[in-house]
């Protein structure tokens, strides 16, 4: 007897690649499998919007507060980036979302860095201030200079 989806997922899947790789494809729940595949891609786009949000919190403070910069934003800077890359890598067709990610997630950065600093509102522009490349790469803000 199959394993029904909502009843155990984990086993659901199991049986499912066991199905595809046996060429059983008749027996493939065919509507749960195309929605998890579906998932598979929102997944990487929220967890690339997810870095891309912390990467800018980091160099919203870096540029706004500086004299609290230090060691542990710029790791966090530079591994918001390296897992950013990483996924760009596996999924090139995710980099045309960068831009509007950005334009997305800054929101939420802003809001991030305003409660993180303690800052007024005001203090932090309402639009984006970095150019895409700057939050992918050190683009002359400084956030990296320490990089060997």
């Amino acid at each position: 007897m199959p394993v029904r989806y909502e009843a155990d997922y984990y086993s659901w899947s199991q049986e499912q690649a066991a199905m595809l790789r046996a060429g059983r494809l008749d027996q493939i729940d065919l509507e749960n499998l195309a929605e998890e595949i579906e998932s598979l891609g929102r997944s990487d786009r929220r967890s690339l919007g997810s870095q891309l949000q912390r990467a800018m919190m980091h160099l919203l403070k870096w540029r706004y507060q500086p004299e609290m910069g230090g060691n542990s934003w710029r790791r966090s800077i530079r591994e918001a980036r390296k897992e950013v890359a990483v996924l760009l890598e596996d999924s090139p067709s995710l980099v045309r979302m960068v831009p509007g990610l950005i334009g997305e997630r800054y929101r939420m950065a802003r809001l991030d860095a305003i409660d993180e600093t303690g800052f007024p509102a005001a203090a932090f522009p309402k639009e984006c201030p970095f150019a895409v490349e700057q939050v992918l790469v050190d683009a002359g803000l400084g956030e990296t200079e320490l990089d060997g």
